[in-house]
């Protein structure tokens, strides 16, 4: 895609910049935090209303979920047996109702603040506003762009994620933009940690602490030595974190623990990681041989690696970058995304690609309103290129 391109949309995007930050204000000022199906229809209806006023919109569809909302998809510049471009998001956010009342929607030396403004409110109302840019300026890509919002990424994507695997599977995906945050400094994510979640129980045997602690076998302390012996993995040097983040034991402080259990979060960089980090995990064995330790749970996200592929993407959104006249760098980071999926079915992933930023999840979050019609443009480039 030739420089001229991009900074045809660069300035088209911001002649509309007043636009799109009220079309960004209207979607973070309906608060949608996961399981608020009120709040995530309010958000669908928004971005629907926006959507279908688009002549290259071919499709919209609303799937509900028990418990959760909606889930939407915008199909535009569709063709028969064409392959797609899928532009993955989300709208729900971790912020409860009542966020927004507390830190209200403002504009402040440049930045704009908002609950969910930058995870990713903003980031959806940008892919709208990239699909009219298009038809504004006679631009169609020569695969169709599937748009596919979800409504429980925050908490896992359980309806979510089989929801994007159904779309990816019908038609053939030529790549997948992912619309998260990007990493500090703007840079899009080439690579991701993928994520698991275990539980650790120990049973020990019960004794009075203060007559007879030598005939118990404490739970607690065993969980502890177990803990230690995790968190050492830490230090080994590979893509391996591993962190127990919450504990429970114990009934009273004059009794030796029979029980304890733990929270384990585990991150690891590639599938051979991952099968490590079960192995370890399922072959625990007791300190105390006079305890018994049990390990559940598993892989919740496969590892977004940085392939060939990737890294071909990159550099195609690096060169377009530039003549945008700035430097797009590139980040592995440890959070994961749906993102993470469409990687372990082979298909080529750009992730991070919203609008820069800082405090996701956060009281200051927020957008560098400067970078709005920068990423659009840029989002736009790559959507003409592949």
């Amino acid at each position: 895609m030739s420089g001229p391109v991009a900074r045809q949309l660069f300035a088209a995007l911001q002649t509309r910049q007043t636009e799109i930050e009220t079309f960004i204000q209207s979607l973070v000022e309906v608060e949608s935090p996961s399981g608020d199906m009120e709040g995530s229809r309010g958000v669908v209806d928004l971005l629907v209303q926006a959507a279908s006023k688009l002549p290259c919109v071919d499709a919209i569809e609303r799937v509900d979920v028990p418990d959760f909302g909606q889930h939407l998809v915008i199909r535009a510049f569709r063709k028969q047996n064409q392959q797609q471009i899928l532009m993955v998001g989300h709208t729900d956010t971790v912020h409860s109702r009542g966020s927004l009342s507390e830190r209200p929607w403002r504009h402040e030396a440049g930045k704009i603040y908002g609950p969910g403004i930058f995870d990713m409110k903003a980031n959806c109302a940008l892919a709208v506003e990239v699909l009219r840019t298009l038809v504004d300026l006679e631009m169609t890509p020569a695969c169709g762009v599937t748009v596919v919002l979800t409504c429980d990424e925050e908490v896992g994507s359980l309806s979510g994620w089989p929801f994007i695997e159904k779309l990816a599977k019908a038609q053939p995906v030529r790549c997948a933009f992912v619309m998260e945050p990007p990493a500090s400094g703007g840079r899009v994510k080439t690579s991701r940690k993928g994520t698991g979640i275990f539980a650790i129980k120990v049973e020990g045997k019960a004794a009075h602490a203060g007559l007879e602690p030598e005939k118990g076998a404490s739970a607690i302390l065993e969980l502890a030595r177990q803990t230690e012996q995790l968190h050492a993995i830490n230090l080994a040097g590979s893509g391996i974190t591993l962190n127990v983040g919450v504990v429970h034991g114990g009934t009273r402080s004059n009794v030796v623990a029979a029980e304890a259990q733990g929270e384990i979060d585990v991150r690891f960089s590639t599938a051979a990681e991952s099968q490590e980090i079960e192995r370890i995990l399922s072959n625990l064995k007791p300190i105390d041989e006079r305890t018994k330790v049990f390990v559940s749970g598993g892989i919740n996200r496969p590892p977004m690696e940085r392939t060939t592929a990737v890294v071909e993407l990159f550099e195609k959104a690096r060169a377009m970058a530039a003549d945008l006249d700035f430097d797009l760098g590139e980040a592995q980071v440890g959070g994961a995304s749906d993102g993470n999926f469409l990687a372990a079915m082979g298909i080529p992933v750009l992730d991070g690609l919203g609008i820069s930023g800082d405090g996701a999840h956060a009281v200051h979050e927020h957008i560098e309103a400067g970078d709005i019609a920068r990423r659009g443009a840029l989002i736009g480039s790559l959507l003409l290129s592949v």
